[in-house]
């Protein structure tokens, strides 16, 4: 018999589920829409949020998730007070008994270049494409995108916050096409978001650093708002791996940056670049706790012996992995890196652009994928499978004690259509509204 897995692994592609099974989610039924989508307050309750309590057990098993309507107070951005019922003569507004869940963070994506916003555009076809030919393809395709770049990454945001997404991770390309503009544009739309939406930079030589010679504009790139210094496939772009990997370091060393390296290589080339980047970690104590892989899939071409000792060497050093939650013949190890503590981020990647045109822009979605790869169908494991859109925040501990959200967290939480997180993953619920620190940044809630 085929289980889940199998067959997910067994589609040859890195693909969305949806796109392979060829299903739409069931949503519960939606709330009223009628209200407003401002709360002009800074302090206010409001009211019939539905959290999560705790969990029914039949013995060991977890049978259901127990909930119950609470009032929350908001004051300065913040979680002042949770309230069973509402009391006072503050403003007030309802909630209409959704469930609040921790915002979504999406720790990969692409803000820069993208078709979302425009009118329906398909990527060409990529079969026998090598990376090189894909980036021939988008230096002609930039030129294009630019004009438009600013208004297609606002669009962009707007879809991540309707689907309770207020963090993120942005690579944005820096290459000799498009030089500093893509950049330029996507700190214009960041800047009109600021209030709503929080972003981390990754300068990325798309073209490759050394392919492109692009070291000059990646160390300019470093003063205009760039957290993370990004890096690409450092023998099959730039061919010459270890070359590679020094300038990168050596860029994020000199301007006190992060790392998050795209290393798309599954090969022994993968594998050994991957290590010459922990090496280089231990070496240089600035590093540790700041480099990301992104990707990685050389990760899930390694034994599990030789993978057991990277995993506990990049834990050790604060190497974190950013994933998209692959399927096909690049399922990574997640559990088994989470496992040996290495910290796992999660990231739509491409939503509609030159590289795909599957992506959504729904943290919740990858949820649903790593509960079909690597957790179960069952209420916890559902329930658990949250953590990976939500940057390791549930509603419960793993006691089934509620722990989120607590006085004094900073008031940022969606509101969904349903009935518990366990739905919530199994079925990719709706979601209504998103909150920000205290501030209503997507969708309406009513007056009370």
């Amino acid at each position: 018999m085929t289980n889940r897995r199998q067959f997910l692994c067994r589609t040859g592609g890195i693909m969305t589920a949806g796109a392979t099974l060829g299903l739409a989610p069931v949503h519960a039924a939606a709330p009223d829409q009628t209200g407003v989508s401002d709360i002009p307050h800074d302090h206010y309750l409001l009211t019939d949020v539905l959290l999560e309590t705790g969990v029914e057990r039949d013995g060991d098993t977890v049978v259901g998730t127990r909930t119950r309507t609470h009032t929350l107070e908001i004051r300065g951005g913040c979680i002042a007070a949770i309230h069973d019922a509402p009391t006072g003569t503050l403003p007030r507004y309802s909630a209409q008994g959704m469930l609040a869940l921790p915002p979504m963070r999406d720790m990969h994506i692409h803000l820069d270049k993208t078709f979302y916003g425009g009118p329906w555009q398909a990527p060409l076809p990529r079969k026998g494409k090598t990376i090189m030919d894909m980036i021939a393809r988008e230096e002609v395709l930039l030129p294009q995108l630019l004009p438009t770049s600013q208004e297609r990454a606002d669009q962009l945001i707007q879809l991540l916050l309707s689907h309770g997404t207020t963090t993120a991770r942005s690579h944005c390309n820096i290459d000799p096409v498009s030089g500093l503009k893509s950049l330029e544009h996507l700190n214009l739309a960041l800047a009109a978001r600021r209030d709503d939406f929080d972003c981390d930079i990754v300068a990325f030589p798309q073209h490759g650093l050394l392919n492109s010679d692009v070291d000059g504009l990646m160390r300019d790139s470093m003063d205009l708002g760039v957290t993370h210094v990004g890096g690409l496939d450092p023998t099959n772009v730039d061919g010459a791996m270890e070359a590679s990997l020094d300038a990168m370091f050596q860029i994020a060393l000199d301007h006190d940056k992060g790392v998050d390296i795209h290393i798309h290589e599954s090969t022994p080339a993968g594998i050994a670049a991957l290590h010459y980047m922990v090496d280089t970690v231990e070496a240089n104590a600035a590093l540790r706790d700041r480099v990301t892989f992104s990707h990685a899939f050389a990760l899930a071409k390694m034994d599990e012996g030789a993978l057991d000792e990277l995993a506990g060497r990049m834990a050790a050093q604060g190497i974190s992995v950013a994933t998209s939650v692959p399927i096909g013949k690049s399922v990574m190890p997640l559990q088994v890196l989470r496992d040996k503590g290495v910290a796992i981020m999660a990231g739509t990647d491409s939503v509609i652009d030159h590289w795909s045109p599957f992506g959504t822009g729904d943290m919740v979605d990858k949820a649903n994928l790593y509960a079909q790869l690597y957790a179960g169908s069952d209420e916890e494991s559902l329930s658990r499978s949250l953590w990976i859109a939500t940057g390791d925040v549930l509603p419960l501990d793993a006691h089934g004690e509620r722990v989120w959200p607590a006085v004094g967290d900073a008031a940022g939480f969606v509101l969904t259509a349903a009935s518990c997180s366990a739905e919530t993953v199994a079925r990719c619920s709706a979601r209504h509204a998103t909150f920000h620190k205290g501030r209503l940044v997507s969708g309406r809630v009513r007056t009370a």
